[in-house]
Order: structure tokens, then sequence, then C-alpha cells
């Protein structure tokens, strides 16, 4: 009895004992974190006084905290202030992270024609310039090479639906076949729009509409295999070897063809005056089954009083790059100029004023400059 009476004193000595331990060295501690909380006064006094400093920051986004706008996130910071910290909430807009999206590399590119250097330094990866009057070739950079042509197809749907001599005033209507399932690209016409085959034919030359260019292959005799097929045989007689056509649109990369083939091409279109009339009129109104439509040309140097051309037509798809084919008399001189592949959305134009005033101030000379990606010059 007497030694567990001893036991039990003795345990309770030891339990009363360390609170009085933890006690001690709290009070050991204490002058420790009185000296950094000094020290840290002393920091804040250095670092601007009075001056709040965040020295710590957390976010809550907006599924935390129903009260805020889905477009906006709470900011938790802690700042010292005069030696005190202090928690304060701010709302900011949520801005989420915009994923970077790699350039598409145009067939051109693909295929290494923008290592190509020339000497008037065009931003189109080809290029060629051809005498009309005697078929001399001027400037030529990879004219050989075929590549994707986008809406400068149209200029042979225009040639083959011209030459096929069909009734110009006859109405055709847009329908579902018509819509872009190749690029996703819009319309200003709506399914159920009736056109007639000259409006049609205006507005696909000037303003590229593929709607339009769409159903003016659909209406040819036989239907839009029997087109394709007259494009080309037409190509063929053209003596345009590099080239091929699956649509009349130029929406799909499939569409192929060489400089050097889309200068004939360009020949043969300027000798039909209505291809010359459509493709440069600067701006064109129809009525779309009950409601005026105002198109413009999709090439602006035709409104440039400094420009006298005759015929022209624009592309672009991303395998493409910017594309542009012109007639256009230079210093008395009927030229004919084709860029593929341009980079930016008026470099096109910008090669075609560097080529202009190339020209011009060689004009007394014979000159032939041929670049190519065989025989690169720098």
């Amino acid at each position: 009895m007497r030694k567990s009476a001893l036991g039990l004193v003795l345990s309770l000595c030891s339990v009363l004992a360390a609170p009085a331990m933890s006690a001690q060295d709290s009070a050991r501690a204490a002058p420790s974190a009185k000296k950094q909380v000094a020290q840290n006064k002393s920091a804040a006094k250095r670092k601007g006084g009075v001056k709040a400093r965040s020295v710590k920051t957390a976010t809550v986004r907006s599924g935390d905290d129903t009260s805020l706008d889905p477009k906006e996130r709470l900011v938790r910071k802690v700042i010292v202030s005069h030696g005190k910290r202090k928690v304060v909430y701010q709302r900011v807009a949520y801005r989420p992270a915009i994923p970077v999206v790699p350039p598409v590399m145009s067939a051109g590119d693909l295929a290494g024609l923008n290592a190509t250097r020339d000497p008037l330094a065009l931003a189109s990866n080809v290029a060629l310039v051809v005498d009309q009057s005697t078929s001399q070739v001027l400037f030529e950079k990879n004219s050989n090479i075929a590549l994707p042509i986008a809406s400068l197809t149209k200029l042979m749907t225009a040639l083959v639906v011209v030459e096929a001599r069909q009734n110009m005033d006859e109405l055709l209507e847009v329908t579902a076949d018509d819509i872009d399932r190749e690029k996703n690209s819009g319309s200003r016409l709506r399914v159920g729009a009736q056109l007639t085959r000259a409006n049609m034919l205006h507005i696909a030359l000037m303003s590229s509409e593929n709607r339009a260019a769409s159903a003016l292959g659909r209406h040819y005799p036989g239907g839009f295999p029997v087109f394709v097929a007259a494009m080309n045989a037409k190509a063929r007689a053209l003596g345009m070897t590099d080239t091929h056509y699956v649509d009349a649109t130029g929406l799909s990369s499939q569409n192929v063809a060489s400089a050097r083939d889309l200068a004939k091409l360009v020949a043969a279109a300027y000798q039909h005056p209505l291809i010359r009339e459509y493709s440069t009129d600067p701006k064109y109104m129809v009525d779309a089954g009950g409601h005026l439509l105002q198109y413009f040309n999709s090439n602006r140097l035709v409104t440039n009083t400094d420009w006298e051309i005759g015929l022209q037509k624009t592309g672009y798809i991303s395998e493409a790059g910017r594309c542009l084919v012109m007639q256009a008399r230079i210093e008395g001189r009927p030229v004919v100029m084709v860029f593929l592949d341009s980079k930016g959305k008026q470099s096109r134009l910008a090669d075609a004023s560097r080529i202009r005033k190339w020209l011009e101030s060689s004009s007394n000379k014979p000159q032939f400059l041929q670049v190519n990606a065989n025989a690169q010059q720098s």
C-alpha cells in the first residue's frame, strides 16, 4: 500500500511538471520571437516605412466562391504595414491562358521555297512576270513548281462558263450543295438566293464569292463533274501541263498550277471582254431575292489611278498563301504578273508594286531575272 501510494504521487508530479516545462520552453523562446519581430519591423522601415508590401499571394478560383462572377478570381494577399500584418482580398479579372497555336505552313513553305531569295526581296515564294506582247519572261522565281492556287481557280471557272456560251440571263439558285464544307467559310449568298448567271460570274470574279462559283459549276450542262472535267480539258488545251482542278472555287488545296501555267490562263482569259470587265470592276450591287448586296473588289489596286489593270484575280487558303494574277500596262508595255504563296495580307500587292518600280527603272534595258529553288541568289 505504501509503495502504491508512493507511485501514484510520483505519477501526479510528472503530469503536473509537463506544463511547467512547456511554459519554461515558451519563456525561453519568447525573447527569440520578439527579436525576430523587431528584425521584421526594422526591415520594413528600411524598405519604405509605412508603405504596405505584399508578402504572400493566394488565388481562389471563382468555383470556390459562389458570389464571384465567372470571369473573376479572388486574390488573397498578406501585407505588412507599420510592422503589422494584415490580410486583404481583391477581385481581379480572370484571364485564362491563351494556347499558343503554331503557324500553318503553306505548301510552298513545306517544299522549302521560303528559303529562296531574290534581288527584289519579294514576299511571294513564287513569282513570274511576262511581256504579254512578246511572251518574253522578265522575272522568274520558282515558276515551274505546281502549288495550290486557291481562288485563282475562278479564272478558269469563268473561262469555261464564257466559252460554253450559256444564257447569261438565266436565273441560278444557290442550294445546300454550294455550302463550303471544305474550309467552312461563310457567304453572303443565302441558300435559296437566285441570281442571273451574269451576276454569279460577276461577283465570283470580282469578290471571289465561293457559292456563286459553285453554282456556276453545278448549272453547267451535265452538272458539276462534267464542269470540272471541262476545266481540266481547257487547261490541257492551253498547254497548262502542271495544272489540275477538282472544284470550281479553289477551296480545295488539290487545285494546283505553276506560275507558268497561270500566265497562259491569264493570256487566254484576257481575250474575253466580259472577264476583263467583271474582274476589274471596283464594286457591284446584286439583288439576291428581295435584298440588295453590295460587293467590292478583293484587289484594292483596281481603284488606284496609278495602275492600269486589264484583268486580275486574287486567292487565299492557308495551303496556298496569298495569291494574285494580273494583266497590267507598265510604261506602255502590257505585262502579266503571277504571285503565289505570299506572306501577309497586303504583301502580294506590295510585290506587284516592287515589280512595277523595277520595270519602270529598267524599261529601256533588256532585263531577265531568274530565281528558283535550285539556283538561289542572295
